[in-house]
């Protein structure tokens, strides 16, 4: 299993974007059959008519993941194996020639099942989304139904199974193979990958993986301990310990602990002596148990996914918003600059290199370190986050904010006002600040646009709430907010504009809430955003 993408260690790293067939090597071919062999030894018991037909029967499973990985070229030795598992652990139950049919046939249904994997998955890849698991667990059980029908059916041609049997032996067969590749098939999928197994080790060293163990182990006595008794009325246990790894460890997590589970399982039925046909009743809510857990690690999986890659959209986003402002803190010293440095030029054209050449290259370089200052402090909020605060005056704050949309406000024919702020200061980093009062305005402005001349208003105010907050409204006359529209407005990629990527208010309110604040947005019939940051008021004015 690869990666969709190149992020190391990843949940999702488990899967590759197409499953293309890998060159079977020796070695491969010896691991797929002593691998087998050893599955299928191992799951022996409660066989009906001596044959392989049991309850839980793993060994396909790793077929399929052969199968996955390297095309119809492991058919071949998963059909050896099968035959080797009839010789060794069933003493050949059916004469070597129909043995060898029978393997031949079991290899080409777990063939066909694999390439169907291969071919309705390969996009989508294996156990990587819901969509991908619920095909997976759709192509399993139809394809290991048809499977074990042609097997009954064959055995039962040969007199190997009596006619008035053949349906109890599909349906136990099919029990048998159903639990053993939907359980295990995801477990030695991780085993047989590189960066699977990382997965599965970095998960199984997580402290809270012992609990989840315990647990496990909990369950299991009070299932087949207290429950056995009464017909196994307490098996529903048995979900909590495989949902709580999946939601707190994802598909790693579910695989582990279902593993976990259908091992305890086979060990308490095995030692309480349990009947076949109950043993068969409690591998079919097994599938159930299973599936359940490993659907909700993909979830979590793709929730972890999706949160992380809208953390990389909104930074990559945050920087469009962050341009205008840094622009604006820029434009300053870099005329600042340009008129320093055009003085320096007409003192040295008089020949005056006194003290007045001095400070204007001493200023020059001033402004040089603000526009360095400048970019430094956006740089590392892309980088790290970070938010770099300073006492800022609330009455010299607003106005800075507001004066680029002074130009705009009188071509759009906007009254744009803005009330006296108090005195006081906010602990703020003022790039960061500017860019959410900004912000507001631009929408502010776009509100208004549809409204008829003369009734185009945008008023800013800031005024204190409480002792140790203020509050900076940005109210417009536009067409306000609905109930429904307001619970939206701050989620990313929602948008009221046709051209918006709904990520603005976003940054914003993230903005906001990292300076100790927030942002909100009031219902009403006309438009008003409020921006609440700590304050502290002068001592002069206090």
């Amino acid at each position: 299993m690869l990666a969709h993408n190149e992020r190391p260690t990843d949940r999702n790293d488990l899967i590759e974007p197409m499953v293309t067939a890998r060159r079977l090597l020796w070695n491969d071919a010896l691991l797929l059959i002593a691998g087998y062999v050893a599955l299928d030894w191992a799951s022996f018991f409660h066989p009906l008519y001596g044959l392989n037909i049991t309850p839980w029967n793993p060994a396909p499973a790793l077929g399929l993941v052969f199968l996955l990985r390297y095309g119809w070229k492991a058919a071949f030795p998963l059909a050896l194996a099968v035959l080797l598992a009839e010789v060794w652990v069933r003493d050949l139950p059916a004469p070597l020639p129909v043995s060898l049919a029978i393997a031949a046939m079991l290899a080409a249904g777990y063939g066909a099942i694999g390439e169907i994997l291969r071919r309705r998955l390969g996009g989508l890849g294996i156990f990587s989304d819901r969509t991908g698991m619920l095909q997976w667990s759709a192509i399993v059980i139809v394809g290991t139904l048809l499977t074990s029908l042609a097997f009954v059916l064959v055995l039962m041609a040969l007199g190997l199974i009596p006619a008035a049997d053949w349906r109890e032996a599909v349906g136990r067969y099919w029990i048998g193979d159903g639990v053993g590749i939907l359980v295990s098939m995801p477990l030695l999928w991780m085993l047989l990958d590189e960066k699977g197994r990382a997965m599965l080790g970095a998960t199984v060293l997580r402290r809270d993986t012992l609990w989840h163990f315990l647990s496990a182990g909990t369950a299991l006595w009070v299932a087949f301990g207290v429950g056995a008794e009464s017909d196994f009325k307490y098996f529903y246990v048995l979900f909590l310990p495989i949902v709580w790894a999946a939601a707190r460890q994802g598909l790693a997590g579910a695989v582990l602990s279902a593993a976990l589970i259908q091992i305890g399982i086979i060990v308490a039925v095995q030692t309480l002596g349990f009947a076949a046909i109950t043993v068969f009743e409690i591998q079919a809510l097994t599938v159930v148990l299973a599936l359940v857990g490993f659907f909700v690690g993909v979830v979590v999986d793709e929730q972890q996914r999706i949160s992380a890659e809208l953390r990389q959209t909104l930074r990559l986003a945050a920087a469009g918003e962050m341009a205008g402002a840094l622009a604006h803190e820029l434009n300053q010293p870099l005329t600042a600059l340009s008129a320093y440095g055009t003085a320096c030029e007409e003192l040295l054209e008089r020949g005056d290199t006194g003290d007045q050449l001095k400070n204007a290259i001493r200023l020059m370089v001033c402004e040089s370190f603000r526009a360095a200052e400048v970019v430094r402090r956006l740089r590392d909020f892309f980088r790290t986050g970070t938010t770099r605060l300073e006492p800022i005056p609330i009455a010299g704050l607003l106005p800075v904010a507001v004066a680029p949309f002074q130009s705009r406000a009188a071509q759009a024919g906007v009254t744009l006002t803005l009330a006296p702020a108090p005195e006081g200061i906010v602990m703020a980093d003022r790039l960061q600040v500017e860019v959410v009062i900004r912000n507001l305005l631009a929408n502010a402005f776009d509100a208004v646009a549809a409204q008829p001349p003369g009734n185009r208003r945008v008023h800013v105010s800031a005024g204190q709430e409480g002792p140790d907050r203020i509050c900076i409204k940005v109210e417009d006359s536009g067409p306000g907010l609905s109930g429904a529209a307001a619970t939206r407005l701050f989620e990313p990629f929602s948008s009221t504009k046709s051209s918006g990527l709904g990520l603005g208010l976003a940054i914003s309110r993230a903005i906001a809430e990292a300076h100790g604040g927030h942002l909100l947005a009031d219902v009403g019939a006309h438009g008003v955003f409020r921006l609440l940051l700590p304050f502290e008021r002068n001592p002069a004015h206090a």
